[in-house]
């Protein structure tokens, strides 16, 4: 049945209603806050670097019918780091991206991504920013909780904060740091009662426990950061001083449900090409494709200032904040 049908639309409504009054006070937060909203180009020579995300391509057809290859952009963080470079010291964006081959209870091919941006800031700035946000919205919809999975979670701050290497140890009994090659980390996997492939990577077992031990626990009874990845699963971001195995990144989870991915921005055009060579080259070896690297970016990134930023899924956030258990209850028109 199409979602436009009169009784599945009536259902939807006062959810979709809601989203509109959560828009209404995001936006005025951020314009508290001293931002900017700015707007960025779907169509983009380089639609992210991810090695796991998978765009949709495209054409780009000039009057005389000669054409350039693009991709729908599967975030808008590239046009916003130009923006930061030109000067732009605050700024957000609601983004429609894409995202090919991913459809679940939680994901959607076509979704709107909240990302802001501070010039002169690190991490810790944006996790204030998660605070305040979420707390603002809860209280100007008169939402007492966010609900997800049975559970429902007050805005309570501070919200919980947990390094990865904590994480791993609390509910996997694992330390990652003494398992610091493949091999040794399968056995540790294995034992904690894990399935390890032989061909898993290190990050391909880090992920696991996080997705099987860790992110169940995280946001149970107040929103958690999950925070201080290995540098090796934070490709845009720059390394803690203090410990250049770690990247300052975090995730935010409400209720158990990754909302939103955050860090200190990488600004080293040298390292930040590498990088992406390096996931490129794991892209193609696993996918047989690789995406080119925008050198207009990297041109831009060497003129950037230090920053932050953060991608927050924003129909998951409408989704806490209504109850909702699929991603299509809080769309207005689902991609069918």
């Amino acid at each position: 049945m199409s979602w436009w049908q009169p009784d599945r639309y009536a259902d939807r409504r006062p959810r979709l209603l809601l989203r509109q009054r959560l828009l209404v006070a995001l936006r005025a937060w951020f314009q508290e806050q001293g931002f900017v909203e700015v707007e960025t180009p779907i169509l983009q020579l380089s639609p992210g670097m991810e090695p796991h995300i998978h765009a949709f391509p495209t054409r780009l057809e000039a009057p005389d019918g000669t054409g350039q290859p693009r991709f729908l952009h599967t975030s808008p963080e590239f046009a916003c780091k130009k923006l930061l470079a030109a000067g732009e010291p605050r700024l957000f964006t609601l983004a429609r991206v894409f995202r090919n081959g991913e459809r679940s209870a939680t994901h959607h091919p076509e979704f709107t991504m909240l990302e802001w941006y501070r010039a002169e800031a690190d991490y810790t700035q944006l996790m204030a920013d998660c605070e305040g946000l979420l707390s603002s919205i809860a209280a100007n919809l008169w939402i007492p909780a966010y609900r997800w999975g049975g559970l429902s979670v007050p805005p309570t701050r501070p919200f919980e904060r947990v390094t990865v290497r904590e994480a791993c140890r609390r509910w996997a009994g694992i330390d990652l740091f003494e398992h610091p090659t493949a091999e040794g980390l399968r056995l540790a996997v294995r034992t904690a009662g894990l399935r390890a492939a032989a061909d898993d990577s290190w990050d391909d077992l880090v992920t696991r426990i996080l997705i099987e031990k860790v992110e169940p626990e995280l946001g149970r009874e107040r929103p958690a950061f999950l925070l201080d990845y290995p540098i090796s699963q934070a490709a845009l971001a720059r390394p803690k001083a203090d410990e250049p195995r770690l990247a300052e990144r975090f995730e935010l989870y409400v209720a158990g449900l990754e909302l939103a991915n955050a860090f200190s921005e990488l600004i080293d055009p040298v390292e930040q090409r590498r990088r992406f060579e390096a996931d490129m080259d794991l892209k193609e070896r696993l996918y047989k494709k690789r995406h080119p690297i925008d050198e207009d970016f990297l041109a831009a990134l060497a003129r950037m200032p230090p920053a932050a930023g953060i991608a927050l899924g924003l129909d998951r956030l409408v989704m806490l904040a209504t109850g909702a258990s699929r991603i299509e209850e809080v769309l207005w028109a689902p991609v069918e």
